[in-house]
């Protein structure tokens, strides 16, 4: 484990990478990063082609698994892949105010917290969290099988509270699910 001091430095010679990025670097499948790329966002607003919902973990940087750049993506994280209305308001924002057509549920391997609900452990705040996964997975204890259950149960409830529907036409929004491989780096869709 690095000390705090190292992590800000880490991030500090990242952003100064970040800063330094051209129009059309493609370095290691990165997406537009430029300055150009953030006045332009600055002006013109955002336009993200998806709205991506996926997990907390450090592992799992939706930006980089798409090789998206500054406006590609709007993303909402938070720890197991689950929803709230914090989150369910954010896909409404996004849907409905920046006209993003696709939302992509995004779980992954090796989550802790689908682990945590198989292992039965509990306690403190994480418990808000893990009740929603136990009720999206029942009784499921092979891995892969309950993040599938996981993601599925977090498209189900955005079609539902949100009134999506599967995608009918060229106007309206699609929601999907998918799973993305921490191991190998592969996303497959559901």
């Amino acid at each position: 484990m690095i000390s705090a001091a190292e992590a800000k430095q880490k991030l500090i010679e990242g952003n100064q990478k970040y800063l330094a990025a051209k129009a059309g670097d493609t370095e290691a499948g990165i997406g537009d990063v430029s300055a150009e790329m953030r006045r332009k966002t600055a002006a013109e607003g955002q336009e993200p082609y998806a709205i991506i919902i996926s997990c907390s973990d450090s592992r799992v940087i939706p930006e980089s698994i798409f090789s998206a750049g500054i406006g590609d993506l709007f993303v909402i994280r938070v720890v197991g892949t689950v929803l709230d209305n914090h989150q369910l308001g954010s896909i409404e924002y996004a849907a409905e105010h920046l006209g993003t057509k696709l939302i992509v549920m995004l779980g992954h391997t090796e989550c802790g917290a689908i682990k945590a609900v198989i292992e039965g452990h509990s306690g403190g705040f994480i418990d808000y969290i893990l009740k929603d996964i136990a009720l999206a997975i029942g009784d499921e204890k092979d891995e892969y099988k309950a993040t599938c259950l996981n993601v599925e149960h977090g498209v189900q409830r955005i079609r539902d509270e949100l009134k999506l529907h599967p995608i009918e036409n060229d106007k309206g929004v699609e929601v999907v699910g998918a799973i993305y491989d921490i191991e190998d780096g592969t996303v497959k869709f559901l």
